[in-house]
């Protein structure tokens, strides 16, 4: 049956992902990145931004991408096929987990909708930082059970490198800290008057030193940079408060309303009805059953984990996106599992046909909204086919590139460009004799109208006329300007 779910996982993650792998610009940005890091040696301190508050995150995503870009031929498929394997790998985990907390038909239950989730699908076949963060998030609190409850000291050192991966995929692996924090404290109040007190305080030490070596690079670059990032840091949770909410108990009134959103992008196939149900069955049938069960131990370190970074996430006065659940993505599926062992193992018959009941019922509106049930994007043809036609129409000579896009940058084609060795040129306006070109390139990406467009990159090429315009069936134009 495992296996079974694994490949129903791998299949639906890594079927024709080249075809359905977001490549916009913040994709076109890290391939960029690392391919600079193989090719050019140039070592990487720092990592992507976030959209919100200007801060930086560690590199270790990119160093994470580097195998899998140079395996690929520096093609930007290997990293997300190397996220997909990631991917089918958390579900083994969850498997795995579950299997050890709930017995093995709640490890199976879990797995099985963990596998066949559209929103996990979705963020489990991109190359993207946030999409790594579900495996080390679940890899963390394991270390943190088999420290409270196995007291195997060993995983102190192993939670403090998964902790660094996790909080340099999202700032918001930052939510998981208390979880880790309630439970390490739990576990060193009932040691430190025991034999091994020293070995577990050493072995915390230990693991504190791994998280810091991991950290160290952006330390060092944010050194060197005056403190950008952490004044960025102090800044969006002390000043940018149209942003944060800096009163916890404000976050209790939205514990309803995330978990409902949680349930229905996660478990309810995106259902919103079946959403609210499962909220109430999850929370309340777990709840409830925490008092009565054996395994109260294991659903209430899930139960932390996910009540906590829901509050968490309740402090945010923003849109909350689905990678925003990232940290949490495997809790709602564990204590759904947790739900499938014990109403099957306490009423019998009727207890098994009712799971049996539900997990069909969650397959059914999961595989109705399977990604592969619709057409593939291609964004990535799509870049390298424009940046193709760029570079016929350039006719080899120097050119310079800009793109008009409501939500998109340009990376996603100068990669292309770059790989290729195309003449682009980025226009610096602190040195256009040596930047700007006789040829500028411009991609619409719906309706525009480029010659005197305020952007950057077509602004600095100054006055202008259109030589040459092309059509692409997705709806993007291609324009060639000269200087009028």
């Amino acid at each position: 049956m495992l296996l079974l779910v694994l490949l129903v996982a791998g299949f639906c993650r890594l079927w024709r992902i080249d075809e359905y792998m977001t490549f916009l610009g913040d994709e076109g940005r890290d391939a960029t990145v690392v391919r600079r890091l193989l090719v050019n040696k140039d070592i990487v301190l720092v990592g992507p931004t976030t959209s919100i508050g200007d801060m930086y995150l560690g590199p270790l995503y990119y160093y994470m991408m580097a195998p899998a870009m140079f395996l690929s031929g520096m093609n930007p498929v290997g990293p997300a096929a190397m996220v997909a394997v990631l991917g089918v790998v958390t579900v083994g985990l969850v498997w795995w987990v579950g299997r050890e907390w709930f017995g093995k038909w709640g490890g199976l239950a879990a797995a099985w909708l963990y596998a066949i989730s559209p929103v996990v699908i979705t963020y489990s076949r991109s190359s993207w930082n946030p999409n790594v963060m579900p495996f080390f998030a679940l890899l963390l609190v394991w270390a943190v059970w088999k420290v409270w409850q196995k007291r195997d000291f060993k995983w102190l050192v192993v939670a403090g490198g998964v902790a660094g991966f996790l909080l340099q995929s999202h700032y918001l692996g930052l939510l998981l800290v208390p979880t880790v924090a309630i439970f390490w404290l739990v576990a060193a109040l009932r040691e430190r008057k025991g034999r091994d007190w020293k070995r577990f305080l050493a072995l915390t030490v230990l693991g504190c030193i791994v998280f810091g070596v991991l950290m160290s690079p952006l330390v060092v670059f944010d050194g060197r940079h005056g403190w950008r990032n952490a004044a960025a840091i102090r800044k969006f949770f002390t000043v940018r408060q149209e942003t944060v909410n800096i009163k916890p108990w404000k976050s209790l009134a939205n514990i309803w309303p995330i978990s409902r959103q949680v349930e229905t992008r996660l478990l309810a196939g995106k259902d919103a009805g079946w959403g609210g149900w499962l909220s109430v069955i999850l929370l309340g049938g777990s709840a409830g059953l925490l008092v009565v069960t054996k395994r109260r131990r294991a659903l209430g370190l899930v139960w932390v984990w996910f009540i906590v970074g829901i509050c968490g996430l309740g402090l945010y006065k923003q849109h909350i996106y689905d990678h925003y659940f990232g940290f949490i993505f495997p809790a709602p599926f564990l204590m759904g599992g947790f739900l499938v062992s014990e109403i099957s193992g306490r009423w019998k018959t009727v207890g098994r046909w009712l799971v049996a009941g539900l997990v069909a019922v969650l397959t059914f509106v999961a595989l109705k909204e399977n990604p592969l049930r619709y057409p593939p994007n291609r964004q990535m043809y799509h870049a390298m086919e424009v940046a193709g036609k760029v570079e016929v129409e350039s006719g080899g000579e120097p050119f310079n590139f800009g793109l008009v896009a409501e939500r998109n940058y340009d990376a996603g084609y100068t990669y292309f460009f770059e790989m290729w060795g195309s003449p682009w040129i980025g226009i610096d306006p602190q040195r256009l004799d040596r930047t700007l070109t006789r040829q500028l390139f411009v991609v619409c990406e719906g309706e525009c109208n480029p010659v005197g467009h305020p952007k950057a990159e077509i602004a600095n090429f100054g006055w202008s006329k259109i030589e040459g315009e092309w059509g692409f069936p997705w709806g993007v134009k291609l324009f060639r300007l000269v200087h009028f």
